[in-house]
């Protein structure tokens, strides 16, 4: 048990820091929130692209917290997404920003695929990367 409880759950919340941590170190940004807010709409974007059996493949190599964040609101049988142009997907994501703009979306976009390039195998991130258009896939680092 750790010093807050489980240590599974210990552990995850201090990896999911780590995560965001290192997302406003990419970003520049000073507010973990707006990490925050960033992470979980880029991971739902990239979600939404994805064949199901791929999602589930992303999904399994996340973070718990994480995991549970990606999965919010995951409804399989719309999958993947028809729009597929890269001013969509930048749409979608800022759509989390409205009231408090993003600034540079797409380098925000950008540090969030460079993160998880860091953190998720690179032959998962090579199955994900292909199933985007040339356009998206150029956000990729």
């Amino acid at each position: 048990m750790g010093n807050l409880g489980l240590t599974l759950i210990d552990d995850t919340v201090a990896t999911t820091h780590a995560w965001l941590n290192r997302l406003v170190a990419l970003t520049g940004w000073e507010d973990k929130q707006r990490a925050y807010r960033l992470l979980r709409a880029v991971l739902h974007e990239i979600r939404d692209h994805l064949s199901p059996g791929e999602a589930a493949d992303l999904g399994a190599q996340l973070p718990t917290l994480i995991r549970g964040i990606y999965y919010e609101g995951f409804r399989p049988a719309a999958l993947p997404v028809r729009e597929r142009s890269k001013a969509g997907f930048v749409a979608r994501v800022q759509k989390a920003f409205e009231t408090d703009p993003m600034g540079d979306a797409e380098a925000a976009i950008g540090a969030v695929f460079k993160l998880l390039e860091e953190r998720v195998s690179a032959g998962e991130m090579a199955d994900v990367e292909q199933a985007f258009t040339r356009e998206i896939r150029a956000m990729f680092p």
